[in-house]
Formats: structure tokens, sequence, C-alpha cells
């Protein structure tokens, strides 16, 4: 999924986590052959290419987290949607022209977004409305480490911490040496937000500038608002804790997407789960129960070079 990912399991087999590791490894391999867009053969491009030609077939994996999306998308009020493929396409062709689409470009592209309008009947075909594309670069990694969990709890791993490019974690139970897992959390501005406390619980790291594009002598973020269906322009990131990876990742669109006080109510609503966001400035803004669930532990620290 263009990143890394980094397993620390504690048991004492060592053949048997050996094994469990390269059973997650190869489910890894095997989600990206299916959620990737960057492969024209994958079930997701050929899902995409098969937009308003009736069902697609499509394989397990894909109709689960398209209708794991479509739950999120109504959690988060539409602000979380993985079809954003046309404004994403759009958005990119900007960045490459140097120009700013027009407003009809940008209303005809979001006609024909709306995670809700994919249709998945019992046999777990997709069908997808004229001009769709679906993208899951937003909530991919989070959901594919809710597989791992399922497959290390069949494997017998207890214990284990997952970090999936330094963006999203799934934490179970405890390292050998303390009582729950240490992370370090970036502030979005490139340096460190702070320490949190882990333990059975999944977090998802998302800020709005990562890969920005200069067009027209301005910044806009590789992050959509599928409401309006501009980049974000304000530099923002956001931390969510959440019982699941796929509801983590979800719930930090909100928080990039929103302003704070909209996004961290989105979280409130959402059980089990807790939130950060940093502004522009370095400014912090908690959910209630965000220090106390994570043990945040804030730093000072400069932006790197």
């Amino acid at each position: 999924m263009g990143t890394v990912l980094e397993l620390t399991l504690v048991t004492d087999d060592g053949a048997s986590a050996r094994a469990a590791a390269a059973a997650c490894f190869a489910l890894g391999a095997e989600l990206e052959a299916v959620l990737t867009t960057w492969d024209p053969g994958s079930a997701t491009s050929r899902m995409n290419a098969s937009a308003g030609r009736g069902p697609f077939p499509a394989p397990p994996a894909l109709a689960r987290i398209l209708a794991d999306s479509q739950r999120l998308a109504r959690a988060t009020g539409g602000v979380f949607d993985p079809s954003v493929g046309p404004l994403i396409e759009l958005w990119s062709a900007a960045g490459r022209a140097g120009r700013l689409p027009a407003a009809a470009e940008i209303a005809a592209a979001r006609s024909r977004v709306g995670i809700e309008r994919v249709a998945i009947d019992a046999a777990g075909r997709v069908t997808l409305a004229p001009g769709m594309a679906v993208n899951f670069g937003g909530v991919g990694k989070g959901w594919a480490l809710d597989r791992m969990r399922e497959l290390l709890a069949a494997h017998g791993v207890a214990n284990a911490l997952l970090d999936f490019g330094g963006s999203s974690w799934l934490a179970l139970g405890a390292p050998a040496d303390a009582p729950a897992w240490r992370v370090l959390l970036r502030d979005g501005r490139g340096g460190w937000a702070g320490a949190v406390t882990l333990r059975d619980t999944s977090v998802s790291f998302s800020e709005s500038f990562g890969e920005a594009s200069e067009i027209e002598g301005r910044r806009y973020g590789h992050v959509i608002d599928p409401r309006s269906g501009w980049p974000i322009q304000e530099p923002r990131a956001g931390i969510a804790f959440a019982r699941d990876g796929a509801t983590a990742e979800a719930l930090t669109k909100a928080l990039i997407v929103l302003e704070p006080a909209a996004g961290l109510a989105v979280v409130a609503r959402t059980a089990g789960a807790e939130a950060l966001v940093i502004d522009a400035a370095g400014g912090l803004h908690e959910s209630a129960g965000f220090r106390p669930a994570s043990g945040f532990t804030p730093l000072l620290a400069e932006p790197r070079p």
C-alpha cells in the first residue's frame, strides 16, 4: 500500500509468531492487490471500470470494505466518502496543469460522488452508477489491520503492535516489559505531537497537507471535502482512537475536513472513540476523554528541517 508494515509480536513460541507474521504480510499483499487503484487489473480498478455497466462480481474483501465504508460515511455525515475518485482525478489533473478547475467541472465530478449510491446485492455483486470511481486510500490501511487482528486471534497471538506506515496502528495487549505500548505521534507540521499509551485499541493519524499541490499561487492539500468538491486549504492534523482501524481512519478524515469543534462532535457520537486535532498554529483540540484514554504526553519539539 505504498508504505511499510511493521509487526511486533510477543509470544513464547517463536515458530508460531513467525508463522503469524508471515500470514499478516501475505494478507497485506492480498488486500493490496484487491484495493489498489494503481494496478488496472486490481478488483477495485476493474469495478471502477464497470461503472454504469451493471453488476460487478466483487471478491468478498471488496464487498465487505464497501459495506463498511457506507456505514462509516453515515457515521461521519458523509465527510468520509471513498467514492471521491472523480474529485481526486479532477484535482490531480488540475495540479499537473497548474490550473484551477471550473465550477462546472467540480459540480460535474461531485455529481458522481456518493458511497450510498453503490449497490451491493446478497451475492456480493456491486453496481456503480455511471462515472463513479472508488478510492480506498483513506481507509485501506486501518481496514487491513482489522483483518490482521482477526488473523492474529486465529494464530493465538494476544500481544502485538502493528504499525502501518506510521499513520495506522493496532495495539493488542502489551509488550513483555511494560503495561502497554508507547507510540510517538507526528503533528502534521514536520514535528511530533507527543507520545501515547496503547492497549487493545486502533489509532489513525491523518493530516491535510502531506501531498499538497500549488495551483495558481495557492497550496491545496490532498484531502478533498466530498461535500464541496474542494481540497482542504487549512493545514490540520487529526489523531483518532477507536475500537477498530476502519473507524479510526474515517474519524481522522472528519477531524481534518471539519472545524475542530465539529470534528470532535462526530467523535463524541462514536462509541469508544477519542481524538485530538492539531490546528495550523499548533493548537491542541481534544475530546473529553482523549488524555485519560491515551496517556498523551505532549512534546515541544521543533519541526524537523
